[in-house]
């Protein structure tokens, strides 16, 4: 396992999940929805450049690694599933999206892996679809978190609509995903 920048800034997103969902067990009388929105965004962010981070500078500095790949993707997918469990408990978010969603990266994950396990692990990379999925969820996520207008803007309608729209990129890019995985299955001897 190599320690080094890129891999530090993943195993920070993976420590503010905890704190990230913690703050919204905090005591009303302590802390108002407001501010608990406000502060939840601002990790859910914070989180999600690191992300952008992490994968700059492991190219930047000529630092990736196999166990960097690994965890990097890990982290994201856990930071978007807690993030959607919460959004789904404060009634923010439909739970059939977070099913989707989820059930999505789960899928895809074990699929990428059967893959990899017999040598086809290339003809399941990243699709342009899943890439723009994942622009899309992490927009939609925090202005879900925020809710509160902002003006005559509404992070929550706004919000609901790209969370949506990830939600079918979603199962576009599951498509995409299963098809290449069932073309290099076949052509396996």
């Amino acid at each position: 396992m190599h320690f080094n920048w890129p891999n530090l800034l993943t195993w920070l997103r993976i420590v503010m999940i905890p704190l990230f969902v913690g703050i919204f067990y905090f005591e009303q009388n302590w802390v108002s929805h407001a501010t608990q929105n406000l502060v939840a965004t601002v990790v859910f962010t914070a989180a999600a450049m690191t992300d952008w981070l992490d994968g700059w500078l492991a190219r930047r500095l000529n630092q990736t690694s196999a166990f960097g790949a690994f965890l990097d993707p890990v982290a994201d997918k856990l930071m978007v599933a807690a993030a959607l469990i919460i959004l789904v408990q404060l009634g923010r978010v439909d739970a059939v999206i977070a099913l989707v969603i989820i059930g999505r990266e789960i899928a895809i994950s074990a699929l990428r892996e059967w893959m990899a396990s017999i040598g086809q692990g290339k003809s399941v990379a990243v699709s342009m679809a899943g890439k723009i999925k994942t622009v899309a969820q992490m927009v939609a996520i925090p202005m879900l978190l925020y809710r509160d207008p902002i003006g005559t803007f509404d992070p929550q309608y706004w919000g609901t609509w790209m969370i949506w729209a990830a939600a079918v990129l979603t199962l576009v890019s599951m498509g995409y995903y299963l098809k290449m995985a069932w073309v290099a299955a076949k052509a396996q001897p």
